[in-house]
């Protein structure tokens, strides 16, 4: 049951308060509101979607979105927003203005939004509180919608992170042929489609682009071994992971897609190499092969300096070793990294990360792709984004060089990120594709 929302409006100071009592913890309730894979599935009215193009949630940072009407009217808002202060997990203070489509601010739209985060019995208190310039800014607001916004806001919030908590589409299981439990969601109609998560990431990273794929297809979101609520059993190998792929196929009736991004990609391609019809589709965003000098390769003892450090506990370190070395993110950003809530969690999957190298293999070692290692001939489609570094670019165009059924698909003005911070645009792509 959805929670009582509370308004109160303050014409002296020119503040609208908006706020709710939600059913999860302060750190969820923060991460849903901060992190780009959450807020895409819940932000905003209802009726509308989401999407972040960039959210830098630091004093200073940008967080720039838009939010668009599902009714096909075309009906389409930009907003930007400038943080001010970031007190996790208590407090966000930005200022949020209206923007035209290539970002220039609206005058007259500033509103200074104060977010407040507070453990309360049953929950955590969330608060809105909007100071407008004027008091006739702030009657419009409420004229327009503002406090009905947000309180759709809070419902989809709440249905969001119950799922997420396990409250909602509760993860089902199939068991793997070493006997390792795989745990996975199913949600939509139409043909069943398989998502396979990158190096450091788990079914939650994907589902943004789950929600967005639901009308068109029967999504299997699937935590792979290691991962979330997915068992794990020694010694690893790349070849189990591929029977925990065929085991999600034989839930899904003996026949699926597969779309998988980044090393998931890789995996999704192994899978259908060893699989034959029982897969029909594939959907890979930026495979990472590194196959000429356009960067440096990984370094030859990659998976065995990760479970070095893994068997020593330094998680942190083999995050750092990950971005480092296979991600390429020069040292003077990784400090960034770490101050993000994402970090914890990528430390939490850090053992995985060398079951990823493993897939990959030799792979990114600069040379070109071996011609006999993927006989692969279904429809596949190979999407990389416009903004992506050279070596994506290189590898989808080497790729499809190598496979009969395979064509490039470029997303304009996106980058490695957008399975996570444009899930729409990728998932229209894929029902393009499809059509």
């Amino acid at each position: 049951m959805k929670r009582k929302t509370t308004v109160r409006k303050n014409r002296e100071r020119r503040e609208l308060t908006v706020e709710r009592i939600v059913a999860m913890p302060v750190r969820l309730a923060w991460e849903g509101w901060t992190e780009p894979k959450h807020i895409t599935n819940w932000w905003g009215p209802k009726g509308w979607t989401t999407t972040v193009y960039e959210m830098d949630v630091r004093p200073g940072g940008v967080w720039r979105y838009s939010l668009k009407a599902d009714d096909n009217s075309g009906e389409e808002a930009y907003c930007r927003a400038t943080y001010e202060e970031v007190e996790a997990p208590g407090k966000l203070v930005y200022i949020d203005t209206f923007a035209d489509s290539d970002w220039n601010m609206v005058s007259d739209s500033e509103m200074y939004t104060t977010v407040l985060f507070e453990e309360v019995s049953g929950g955590t208190r969330i608060s809105i509180v909007t100071r407008f310039a004027t008091n006739e800014q702030l009657d419009n607001a409420e004229a327009m919608g503002m406090i009905e916004g947000f309180t759709d806001a809070y419902d989809r919030l709440e249905d969001y992170l119950e799922t997420l908590m396990g409250g909602k589409n509760t993860m089902e299981t199939v068991i793997s042929k070493d006997g390792t439990q795989i745990a996975y969601t199913k949600q939509g109609t139409g043909p069943a489609i398989i998502l396979l998560s990158s190096a450091a990431a788990d079914h939650q990273d994907a589902l943004p682009l789950a929600g967005h794929l639901t009308a068109n297809f029967t999504v299997y979101n699937y935590d792979r071994r290691g991962r979330g609520q997915s068992g794990d059993t020694a010694p690893y190998e790349p070849a189990r992971e591929v029977e925990d792929i065929e085991a999600l196929i034989a839930a899904a009736g003996g026949q699926a897609y597969l779309f998988g991004s980044s090393s998931g990609a890789v995996l999704a391609l192994e899978a259908a190499n060893l699989l034959g019809d029982s897969i029909a589709k594939l959907y890979l965003y930026e495979p990472p092969f590194i196959i000429n000098d356009s960067r440096k390769p990984v370094p030859v003892d990659y998976v065995e300096h990760l479970n070095t450090l893994i068997e020593a506990d330094k998680r942190s370190e083999a995050v750092e070793y990950f971005a480092s070395e296979a991600l390429g993110i020069p040292g003077e950003f990784i400090g960034y990294m770490k101050a993000d809530a994402s970090w914890n969690k990528m430390e939490s999957l850090a053992h995985t990360l060398a079951y990823d190298g493993m897939i990959m293999g030799t792979t990114q070692s600069g040379n070109p792709l071996p011609a006999g290692r993927w006989n692969v001939a279904i429809p596949t489609l190979i999407m990389t984004g416009e903004n992506s570094e050279p070596l994506f670019h290189d590898a989808a165009r080497a790729l499809v060089e190598l496979l009969p059924g395979a064509i490039a698909h470029l997303l304009a003005g996106q980058d490695h990120s957008a399975v996570v911070m444009s899930p729409d645009v990728v998932a229209k792509a894929i029902v393009d594709f499809e059509r």
